[in-house]
């Protein structure tokens, strides 16, 4: 039996096709990068595919390895714009899992929190501007609907000082409602020797 017709061999000459096919289309999405991106940017895969000899049969089959055209992001720092999107959204669910009736420990933590954010927060601009907001609007957290109102009250401050659109707030539970867990798993929970 010669080399072209063996059963084996045929179908790895077909293996090797199909990888350089579909190489060639995912060439087409991802082309190579500019100077200026390749520093964010690192191989995706390398398909290299190596058989030993099969029993009997002195097949072996050549590395077929993709280029590094293929790329993928490297993790990069977030922009202001996403740290801000990601804040909020936090910020949002802590409301929409708050106590209805919170304990007095609870109120504290959340009004402590905003201050700590106030002072910590990744972007200085955005901290000293969120200090501003919270002297004008002190935090409301006598529940979850007040506190749920107060953020997005105070998110619509911010919205507008950025020249963002505002966001309804009759329509907060909807877009930051609680999250779906069985049982209360989600709800806040605090120091449970604390009153009222």
């Amino acid at each position: 039996m010669s080399g072209s017709d063996n059963p084996v061999q045929a179908f790895l000459h077909c293996c090797s096709s199909v990888v350089q096919c579909v190489h060639a289309h995912i060439a087409h999405l991802f082309p190579a990068p500019d100077d200026r991106s390749s520093k964010r940017t690192s191989p995706l895969f390398s398909l290299s595919t190596e058989l030993s000899r099969a029993r009997d049969a002195k097949i072996v089959v050549p590395s077929v390895s993709l280029n590094e055209s293929i790329q993928k992001p490297v993790a990069v720092p977030l922009t202001k714009e996403e740290l801000g999107r990601a804040t909020w959204t936090l910020l949002h669910t802590i409301g929409a899992q708050f106590p209805d009736n919170p304990t007095r420990q609870q109120k504290r933590d959340v009004k402590e929190l905003m201050a700590i954010l106030s002072r910590i927060y990744p972007c200085k601009e955005c901290a000293d501007h969120f200090k501003e907001v919270l002297k004008a609007n002190p935090v409301q957290a006598g529940s979850q609907a007040e506190l749920s109102q107060w953020l997005c009250h105070v998110h619509n401050v911010v919205n507008r000082s950025l020249g963002k659109l505002i966001f309804p707030c009759q329509r907060v539970n909807a877009r930051w409602g609680k999250l779906d867990c069985k049982d209360r798993a989600c709800d806040v929970q605090g120091p449970s020797s604390f009153a009222s």
